[in-house]
């Protein structure tokens, strides 16, 4: 009776602990982002934060819209839970980095001036390119909205100790994961229409910093439980993970050999090279990510900026591996599930595994454990901020005031339709994410990049270097890669039947893998040069226009 009553002590004092953690973290960014709303007087000062951060705040702000939750609790929990096979997130969005400084980073800075889609139509018509741009952006959004928000849910429940069967202020486990779904939607649509991109910029650069110091913390303590030799936590991980040596060598998740079945390995290792090509090649598509580029004044500071982020992207996915492979290690692969099933608790439930070893008992474990939780959740708010404000720029500057009102809307207008825009799109993802419970976060990412790669990547990267590319080019590539994307994510394991699917009871599954980009990347490309030769329209000098402006920054904003 009194171990009973000691781990319900525990369990309040752990509580309390973490709901005071999230109230001053969520007070201090609430105190940032107001204090910025009251520097925000321009459209350049919501869209691109009047353009006055330098190359270093700008790496560090895109390095905290970048290390989402899908790298924190997804990686983290896809290593702990498959090994060898989850490390492939970290060195895919790593890689996916070299792409965007190499291809679009500096080019894009000169080309553009809020979003993606005023590089897209500089030398096209403006109307039908800004809608397609606005359609796209706001659907990879979506996509990647239903990572953070799926994260969010799993992180609340674990920290309030719900788990399947018990309650917490009359809610079981999945209510209480809607309501934090609804609560980190609300949040974010509080930063975006209060502070737009200033303060939105300013929370991200103190979750960077928040998020690589716990990380560190995180993997110090990891490694000093092992003495720092890795040989004796790789062995530990793969014997408490259930699955011996196997769990140290790819195939576990990817590429698995099926004996007799040469179908079906013929399509894991399909999934494996189709998740290789969107994991690197969407980061360049990706509008959250895109439009930080127009935050910096110059493209030299453009061009620093990525490499920050680089650094600081790459030191934290060498972190990944320490968390995932010390909660396999540490916490096992059971309970890690028990709590989660997609194993987006992983790191977390690390934390709290070190807390109760390095500063005893539960009371340790607790603190360690609502710090963490609390940088997660960090995490969660800053990217759901980036990503409802890139929607919501591009629903307001692209289609609102180019398409509906051809250019003739007042700047005042314009970022009043931004705000509103970011409530909507705020509740639509609230809505989707709800039925996405059941999904890893990093494989949501996954999904997104291959939207992103499929229907923005091809319409960039031709506007940028194909002299002969023209308004119906860029509509075909942005619609055909979305829409192939996305209907093929519809037929997919992903959404329906399989046990691990959005709908587990349904099954209109036709297309066998769970990444659609193999085939949409090349489709959207293929629609891009189809749409462009069957028109006659050319525009020279405006593509020698926008190279000059591209490659120097003359006539950039």
């Amino acid at each position: 009776m009194s171990m009973v009553l000691a781990a319900e002590a525990g369990d309040t004092t752990a509580r309390n602990l973490t709901i005071t953690l999230f109230l001053v973290f969520v007070a201090v960014t609430l105190a940032i982002t107001i204090w910025a709303s009251r520097q925000t007087k321009t459209a350049t000062d919501f869209y691109a934060g009047g353009r006055s951060f330098s190359g270093f705040q700008n790496g560090m702000a895109i390095g905290g819209d970048y290390m989402s939750a899908a790298s924190f609790l997804g990686i983290a929990g896809i290593i702990a839970l498959y090994g060898y096979d989850g490390f492939l997130y970290s060195i895919g969005f790593l890689v996916a980095w070299l792409v965007a400084l190499l291809l679009v980073a500096e080019l894009l800075r000169n080309s553009g001036r809020y979003t993606m889609a005023d590089v897209l139509a500089f030398r096209m018509r403006q109307r039908p390119v800004r809608t397609a741009a606005a359609v796209s952006t706001i659907t990879v959004s979506i996509f990647y909205l239903l990572a953070q928000m799926v994260g969010a849910g799993a992180l609340v429940a674990l920290l309030l100790g719900i788990r399947p069967g018990t309650t917490f202020l009359g809610m079981d486990a999945d209510a209480a994961k809607i309501a934090t779904i609804i609560m980190v939607g609300a949040l974010m649509i509080i930063y975006v229409t209060v502070g737009g991109m200033k303060g939105t910029t300013y929370v991200q650069i103190v979750k960077a910093f928040l998020l690589m110091g716990g990380a560190l913390v995180m993997t110090l303590l990891v490694l000093a439980k092992y003495k720092f030799n890795l040989s004796s936590l790789l062995g530990d991980a793969a014997s408490s993970s259930g699955k011996g040596s196997a769990f140290l060598e790819p195939g576990l998740r990817y590429g698995v050999e099926v004996a007799g079945n040469a179908t079906q390995t013929f399509y894991h290792k399909m999934d494996l090279l189709s998740l290789g090509i969107a994991l690197v090649l969407g980061t360049a598509g990706l509008p959250h990510i895109l439009i930080r580029f127009y935050t910096v004044p110059t493209a030299r500071a453009a061009r620093k900026s990525v490499l920050w982020a680089i650094g600081i992207i790459g030191t934290f996915y060498l972190l990944t591996l320490a968390l995932g492979f010390g909660a396999a290690a540490l916490v096992g692969s059971e309970a890690i599930t028990a709590q989660d099933r997609a194993g987006n608790t992983a790191a977390p439930q690390l934390a709290e595994a070190l807390g109760i070893d390095f500063l005893g008992g539960d009371l340790g474990g607790a603190t360690l454990l609502a710090i963490i939780a609390a940088v997660a959740f960090a995490t969660i708010l800053a990217v759901v901020a980036g990503l409802t404000l890139a929607s919501s720029s591009s629903l307001a500057h692209d289609f609102y005031a180019n398409v509906i009102k051809n250019g003739a809307a007042s700047e005042r207008r314009e970022v009043a339709v931004a705000r509103i825009s970011a409530l909507v799109i705020g509740a639509v993802a609230i809505a989707l994410s709800i039925f996405a419970q059941n999904l890893n976060v990093a494989f949501l990412v996954a999904l997104a990049f291959a939207v992103a790669a499929s229907g923005n990547l091809p319409a960039i990267l031709y506007s940028l270097f194909w002299k002969r590319f023209n308004t119906s080019g860029a509509v075909w590539a942005i619609y055909g890669g979305l829409l192939s994307a996305v209907l093929l994510v519809f037929f997919s394991p992903v959404v329906s039947g399989a046990p691990t699917a959005m709908f587990p009871e349904q099954d209109w599954q036709w297309f066998p893998l769970s990444n659609p980009g193999i085939l949409s990347i090349p489709f959207g490309f293929l629609c891009g040069w189809i749409g462009t030769i069957i028109s006659k329209e050319r525009d020279e000098e405006k593509y020698a226009e926008l190279e000059v402006r591209s490659l120097t920054g003359a006539g950039a904003h």
